[in-house]
């Protein structure tokens, strides 16, 4: 059995480290509040911002899974960039077998609507993008094989925005805006079955078999969820230059054989109502 470590152990973190232990990996999981780890995982109260994170010795596996607590650059340099360098400089020598990223597919600027692979073009468009491709780039310039997962929209327990704006009958919904989304399990799933894997590619967009028109979503929740007609906006030009529009293909990663939870948005929204 293998020895992981989990840097940035939270949500996600956390159901990947107790789904590891109960598969009988030995699993340590780097959190500031390690009161909040499930049973399981072995706690290293530590804060990756510093510098002097001391480690197991020959681990096997590393996911790096921190993120920004604020949106501002400060924050998103701390989590994606600081975070990682520490990391690297704490496990410089270890035999790692690989390392795995968490990262975003807000780095994929596109917003025409057009189909988005892994060899898509990805740009600093803002920030915090930039900030992201830098902790990319740290990972996979690291002394040992690394693999970075692209996460779209991620919902799930305690992640129900859109469900919670819906029966608020405060949801509005941007007309001919694609959305992509997964859901927590499958986060976790992905994160699982690629660290099986003999030979994973460097880069995968994790996100489930269905992108889907905002619109879409939102009426179908509201239909399930008994509440009246949603609001529809037409994008403005402004918003469109805010607003991500893009369809993101997992073809990659259902190639590895993967097999989603919950291949789409209803699947997985109808075990949240």
């Amino acid at each position: 059995m293998a020895k992981v470590l989990i840097a940035g152990c939270g949500d996600i973190g956390s159901r990947l480290g107790s789904q590891l232990s109960d598969a009988g990996h030995q699993v340590y999981g780097i959190r500031r509040n390690t009161d909040l780890l499930p049973e399981g995982i072995h706690p290293i109260a530590a804060d990756l911002h510093q510098d002097n994170l001391d480690l197991p010795n020959d681990l096997d596996y590393v996911f790096y899974m921190a993120s920004a607590g604020k949106y501002n650059d400060f924050a998103y340099y701390q989590a994606y960039v600081a975070g990682m360098k520490n990391l690297l400089n704490a496990l410089a020598g270890q035999p790692i077998k690989r390392l795995f990223f968490t990262s975003s597919t807000s780095v994929f600027s596109q917003s025409e609507g057009e189909w988005v692979t892994e060899d898509s073009p990805a740009e600093e468009h803002n920030f915090s993008s930039k900030r992201i491709l830098e902790g990319e780039q740290l990972a996979l310039n690291a002394d040992f094989p690394a693999t970075v997962v692209r996460f779209g929209g991620i919902y799930g327990p305690g992640r129900t925005h859109i469900i919670d704006q819906v029966l608020k009958g405060k949801a509005q919904c941007m007309e001919d805006v694609y959305s992509n989304r997964i859901h927590t399990d499958d986060c976790v799933g992905v994160l699982s079955h690629l660290m099986n894997l003999a030979t994973p590619d460097t880069l995968y967009i994790a996100v489930d078999n269905q992108p889907t028109l905002s619109c879409e979503v939102y009426e179908w929740l509201a239909e399930q969820l008994s509440v009246g007609t949603i609001e529809h906006a037409e994008p403005t030009e402004n918003s469109r230059l805010m607003r991500s529009n893009k369809r993101l293909s997992n073809a990659r990663l259902r190639a590895t054989g993967y097999e989603f939870i919950y291949p789409t948005y209803q699947e997985g929204y109808a075990s949240l109502i």
